[in-house]
């Protein structure tokens, strides 16, 4: 393989995207940290396996963008490696089922070791590990991906909110506190702030190739106030589960990094600048991810 090759590879993994994969496996594991049940190896292969379900759906959406049209020249994103030919579309289905395969490998790695001595629970991640690789890759591949429809937003606060930092925690505790919807409500609603900065970004385009994402639905006023609700929606989940639930004031740290995600979103309400929003994207993806870690972090101290 060519260093030109590797190149076209790291490009459609989009590795900027990794960090807020992340990000609720970071808060499960701070969490289970906080309920003396944390395990390094446990926490490993779930950071692993994260992280190939999300390098899975990157690959998944730029074929599935390419195919559809919705990626084409006048796209303002980064650049796509089978639009552009760096990749040709029977490669990257094989490179999505490499990455398939390793997700699998790791995810029942994973289940071996938080259940080996309990089947049920076995079995019901089974099923939700199965979830997820469908989800990863029909968001914008099949007869009719979802992401497509508006429900892309949805599928990101599920995967990166409530199932990521509570189905994390249960495979550390074996327990579920229901508390910790509010966290992870808070961790979903950043994640689906990102997506709604590139759904924005890409409304024109978007609307064009009849990609009807939720900032199409919405129209572009709409979106931008409403990435106003994501941003304070999940401020207000954390500060109140912090108020009612946490004694300890180190989990307040994740305060270092909410007023940059504050102040990236006055940007977004004011700036109709492709180029401007691709920088606010990035932000929001880097300030979540501190967000979150800082936040972790302070339910481990704690």
């Amino acid at each position: 393989m060519t260093s030109s090759s590797i190149g076209a590879w790291v490009l459609a993994a989009r590795l900027r995207t990794l960090p807020l994969a992340c990000a609720s496996v970071l808060l499960g594991g701070g969490l289970a940290a906080q309920a003396g049940a944390f395990d390094w190896p446990l926490f490993g292969l779930t950071l692993l396996t994260a992280i190939l379900l999300q390098i899975l759906s990157n690959l998944a959406n730029d074929y599935g963008d390419a195919v559809s049209g919705a990626d084409n020249a006048d796209r303002v994103g980064p650049t796509r490696a089978v639009v552009s030919g760096l990749i040709s579309r029977s490669q990257m289905r094989l490179g999505m089922l490499a990455t398939g395969g390793l997700a699998v490998v790791s995810g029942l790695a994973l289940l071996w070791r938080a259940f080996a001595d309990d089947w049920p629970a076995f079995l019901a991640f089974i099923g939700f590990g199965a979830l997820a690789l469908v989800a990863a890759v029909t968001y914008t591949v099949g007869r009719r991906p979802y992401g497509y429809r508006g429900l892309g937003d949805l599928s990101v606060f599920l995967f990166f909110g409530l199932l990521g930092v509570v189905g994390s925690f249960y495979l550390f505790t074996h327990q579920l506190s229901w508390p910790l919807l509010l966290p992870a409500t808070g961790c979903g609603l950043l994640a689906t702030a990102v997506l709604n900065i590139n759904n924005i970004r890409d409304l024109a385009t978007d609307e064009a190739s009849g990609k009807r994402t939720l900032a199409v639905r919405l129209g572009e006023a709409r979106a931008r106030r409403y990435h106003w609700l994501l941003i304070l929606g999940a401020g207000g989940c954390v500060a109140a589960f912090i108020g009612l639930f946490e004694p300890s004031p180190w989990p307040a740290l994740c305060l270092l990094a909410y007023g940059p995600l504050l102040r990236v979103t006055w940007v977004v309400q004011h700036s109709r600048d492709p180029g401007v929003l691709n920088g606010q994207l990035k932000a929001t993806a880097l300030g979540s991810f501190f967000f979150n870690l800082l936040l972790a972090l302070g339910f481990a101290l704690a």
